[in-house]
């Protein structure tokens, strides 16, 4: 009983395992493939592949800026608020991302686990 409790602890709070079901990831992680991450981390980076929750979906993206970076879209430069992530898909024709989204930035809060880089 104590080893079931400290094993739905353990996936609960501190380690993270998902399914990655399109290809918006690709090649770095194929589609179909199952991921691993930690849900407890120090800090989130640029090029860091995070899971989130994003329109009541969890998403799996990579950083590509951060509170206080600027990006281009559609022509123009935005900056990315404080607290805030622009990410993108690696396969850029088929991910759904920060560039088509009306509100493109994520919310530091929604991010639920930073993915370990053996995964990709």
């Amino acid at each position: 009983m104590l080893a079931a409790a400290a094993t739905f602890l353990l996936f609960r709070r501190v380690l993270f395992v998902g399914y990655v079901p399109t290809e918006s990831m690709e090649p770095a992680i194929r589609k179909g493939s199952y991921i691993v991450g930690c849900r407890m981390y120090s800090e989130l980076s640029v090029g860091d592949v995070i899971v989130f929750w994003h329109e009541g979906k969890l998403l799996t993206k990579r950083i590509a800026a951060k509170g206080g970076d600027f990006v281009e879209k559609e022509g123009t430069s935005l900056a990315v608020p404080k607290g805030r992530l622009y990410v993108l898909g690696d396969n850029a024709e088929n991910s759904l991302d920060s560039r088509y989204w009306e509100e493109p930035f994520v919310s530091e809060g929604n991010v639920i686990a930073k993915i370990f880089p053996w995964n990709y």
